[in-house]
Protein backbone atom coordinates (compact mmCIF):
# COMPACT_ATOMS: atom_id res chain seq x y z
CA UNK A 1 0.00 0.00 0.00
CA UNK A 2 1.40 3.34 -1.05
CA UNK A 3 1.00 6.11 1.45
CA UNK A 4 2.05 9.71 1.30
CA UNK A 5 5.09 11.16 3.01
CA UNK A 6 2.68 13.06 5.27
CA UNK A 7 1.05 9.82 6.43
CA UNK A 8 4.40 8.14 7.01
CA UNK A 9 5.74 11.06 9.07
CA UNK A 10 2.67 11.44 11.26
CA UNK A 11 2.44 7.67 11.74
CA UNK A 12 6.11 7.46 12.74
CA UNK A 13 5.72 10.36 15.17
CA UNK A 14 2.64 8.74 16.67
CA UNK A 15 4.43 5.41 16.96
CA UNK A 16 7.42 7.00 18.69
CA UNK A 17 5.16 8.81 21.17
CA UNK A 18 2.94 5.75 21.78
CA UNK A 19 6.00 3.61 22.51
CA UNK A 20 7.51 6.20 24.85
CA UNK A 21 4.24 6.56 26.75
CA UNK A 22 3.60 2.80 26.81
CA UNK A 23 0.27 3.10 24.98
CA UNK A 24 1.11 1.33 21.74
CA UNK A 25 -1.59 -1.35 22.19
CA UNK A 26 -4.33 1.15 22.95
CA UNK A 27 -3.42 3.44 20.07
CA UNK A 28 -3.03 0.43 17.74
CA UNK A 29 -6.58 -0.67 18.51
CA UNK A 30 -7.92 2.86 18.07
CA UNK A 31 -6.15 3.33 14.75
CA UNK A 32 -7.81 0.12 13.54
CA UNK A 33 -11.13 1.65 14.56
CA UNK A 34 -10.35 4.83 12.61
CA UNK A 35 -9.56 2.84 9.46
CA UNK A 36 -12.76 0.86 9.88
CA UNK A 37 -14.91 3.95 10.50
CA UNK A 38 -13.38 5.92 7.62
CA UNK A 39 -13.74 2.95 5.25
CA UNK A 40 -17.36 2.26 6.17
CA UNK A 41 -18.51 5.89 6.23
CA UNK A 42 -17.93 7.56 2.89
CA UNK A 43 -19.90 10.57 4.14
CA UNK A 44 -17.47 11.10 7.01
CA UNK A 45 -14.52 10.76 4.64
CA UNK A 46 -16.06 13.38 2.34
CA UNK A 47 -16.80 15.64 5.32
CA UNK A 48 -13.17 15.58 6.43
CA UNK A 49 -11.84 16.18 2.92
CA UNK A 50 -14.18 19.11 2.20
CA UNK A 51 -11.92 22.18 2.20
CA UNK A 52 -14.55 24.85 2.91
CA UNK A 53 -15.64 23.39 6.29
CA UNK A 54 -13.84 25.16 9.12
CA UNK A 55 -11.31 23.12 11.06
CA UNK A 56 -13.10 23.95 14.35
CA UNK A 57 -16.28 22.25 13.09
CA UNK A 58 -14.24 19.25 11.93
CA UNK A 59 -12.51 19.11 15.31
CA UNK A 60 -15.83 19.22 17.16
CA UNK A 61 -17.17 16.43 14.94
CA UNK A 62 -14.05 14.33 15.52
CA UNK A 63 -14.26 14.91 19.29
CA UNK A 64 -17.82 13.57 19.29
CA UNK A 65 -17.10 10.57 17.04
CA UNK A 66 -13.88 9.58 18.81
CA UNK A 67 -14.87 10.61 22.36
CA UNK A 68 -14.10 7.15 23.78
CA UNK A 69 -10.53 7.16 22.44
CA UNK A 70 -7.46 7.67 24.59
CA UNK A 71 -6.07 11.19 24.99
CA UNK A 72 -3.11 10.23 22.75
CA UNK A 73 -5.38 9.29 19.84
CA UNK A 74 -7.70 12.23 20.40
CA UNK A 75 -4.75 14.64 20.41
CA UNK A 76 -3.24 13.27 17.20
CA UNK A 77 -6.63 13.52 15.48
CA UNK A 78 -6.99 17.15 16.63
CA UNK A 79 -3.44 17.92 15.51
CA UNK A 80 -4.03 16.38 12.09
CA UNK A 81 -7.20 18.44 11.62
CA UNK A 82 -5.63 21.65 12.95
CA UNK A 83 -2.72 21.24 10.52
CA UNK A 84 -5.14 20.75 7.60
CA UNK A 85 -4.11 17.13 7.05
CA UNK A 86 -7.47 15.50 7.78
CA UNK A 87 -7.70 14.01 4.31
CA UNK A 88 -4.71 11.86 5.35
CA UNK A 89 -6.31 10.62 8.60
CA UNK A 90 -7.15 7.14 7.30
CA UNK A 91 -3.72 6.76 5.65
CA UNK A 92 -1.96 7.87 8.83
CA UNK A 93 -3.92 5.33 10.86
CA UNK A 94 -3.24 2.59 8.29
CA UNK A 95 0.47 3.39 8.17
CA UNK A 96 0.64 3.32 11.99
CA UNK A 97 -0.97 -0.15 11.96
CA UNK A 98 1.57 -1.36 9.39
CA UNK A 99 4.48 0.02 11.43
CA UNK A 100 3.28 -1.72 14.61
CA UNK A 101 2.73 -4.98 12.73
CA UNK A 102 6.23 -4.71 11.25
CA UNK A 103 7.64 -4.36 14.77
CA UNK A 104 5.75 -7.52 15.72
CA UNK A 105 7.06 -9.42 12.70
CA UNK A 106 3.72 -9.72 10.91
CA UNK A 107 4.17 -10.72 7.29
CA UNK A 108 1.79 -9.14 4.73
CA UNK A 109 0.61 -11.33 1.86
CA UNK A 110 -1.71 -10.97 -1.09
CA UNK A 111 -3.35 -14.01 -2.64
CA UNK A 112 -5.05 -13.45 -6.00
CA UNK A 113 -7.29 -16.12 -7.49
CA UNK A 114 -9.85 -16.33 -10.29
CA UNK A 115 -12.60 -17.51 -7.93
CA UNK A 116 -13.09 -17.42 -4.16
CA UNK A 117 -10.98 -20.02 -2.33
CA UNK A 118 -11.99 -22.08 0.68
CA UNK A 119 -9.93 -21.75 3.85
CA UNK A 120 -8.56 -25.25 3.24
CA UNK A 121 -7.34 -24.23 -0.23
CA UNK A 122 -5.71 -21.10 1.20
CA UNK A 123 -4.01 -23.15 3.92
CA UNK A 124 -2.78 -25.69 1.33
CA UNK A 125 -1.33 -22.92 -0.86
CA UNK A 126 0.48 -21.33 2.08
CA UNK A 127 1.85 -24.70 3.23
CA UNK A 128 3.08 -25.58 -0.27
CA UNK A 129 5.24 -22.45 -0.51
CA UNK A 130 8.45 -21.88 1.36
CA UNK A 131 8.29 -18.08 1.29
CA UNK A 132 5.89 -17.85 4.25
CA UNK A 133 8.38 -17.42 7.08
CA UNK A 134 6.06 -16.94 10.05
CA UNK A 135 2.74 -18.03 11.46
CA UNK A 136 1.88 -14.38 12.08
CA UNK A 137 0.65 -12.86 8.85
CA UNK A 138 -1.93 -10.55 7.34
CA UNK A 139 -3.50 -12.15 4.27
CA UNK A 140 -5.44 -10.11 1.74
CA UNK A 141 -7.37 -12.09 -0.86
CA UNK A 142 -8.24 -10.66 -4.26
CA UNK A 143 -10.58 -12.16 -6.85
CA UNK A 144 -9.42 -11.48 -10.42
CA UNK A 145 -11.18 -13.56 -13.10
CA UNK A 146 -8.60 -12.41 -15.68
CA UNK A 147 -5.99 -14.84 -14.32
CA UNK A 148 -8.36 -17.63 -15.50
CA UNK A 149 -7.32 -20.10 -12.77
CA UNK A 150 -4.58 -20.90 -10.31
CA UNK A 151 -3.25 -18.18 -8.02
CA UNK A 152 -0.70 -15.42 -7.55
CA UNK A 153 0.85 -15.18 -4.08
CA UNK A 154 2.81 -12.06 -3.12
CA UNK A 155 4.82 -11.95 0.09
CA UNK A 156 7.00 -8.89 0.46
CA UNK A 157 9.30 -8.80 -2.58
CA UNK A 158 8.53 -12.37 -3.59
CA UNK A 159 5.84 -13.51 -5.98
CA UNK A 160 4.68 -16.94 -7.02
CA UNK A 161 2.63 -16.77 -10.20
CA UNK A 162 0.88 -20.12 -10.60
CA UNK A 163 -1.93 -18.65 -12.69
CA UNK A 164 -3.30 -20.17 -15.86
CA UNK A 165 -2.87 -16.82 -17.61
CA UNK A 166 0.89 -16.81 -16.85
CA UNK A 167 1.27 -20.35 -18.11
CA UNK A 168 -0.62 -19.54 -21.33
CA UNK A 169 1.52 -16.47 -21.86
CA UNK A 170 4.66 -18.58 -21.44
CA UNK A 171 3.42 -21.14 -24.00
CA UNK A 172 2.51 -18.33 -26.41
CA UNK A 173 6.03 -16.88 -26.15
CA UNK A 174 7.56 -20.31 -26.77
CA UNK A 175 5.50 -20.71 -29.96
CA UNK A 176 6.56 -17.27 -31.15
CA UNK A 177 10.22 -18.31 -30.89
CA UNK A 178 9.70 -21.26 -33.21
Amino acid sequence: MLTSKVAKRYAQGLLDFAQESGQTETVFSEMKDIVKIMTESKELSRYFTTPFIDYRKKTATAEEIFKDFSPVSQNIIKLIIRQGREKHLKDIAQDFIIKVEDLRGVQRMTLTSATPLSQKNIDDILKSTNIVKTTSFDLKTIIDPEILGGYILRVGDYQIDASVKAKLTKVKKEFQLI
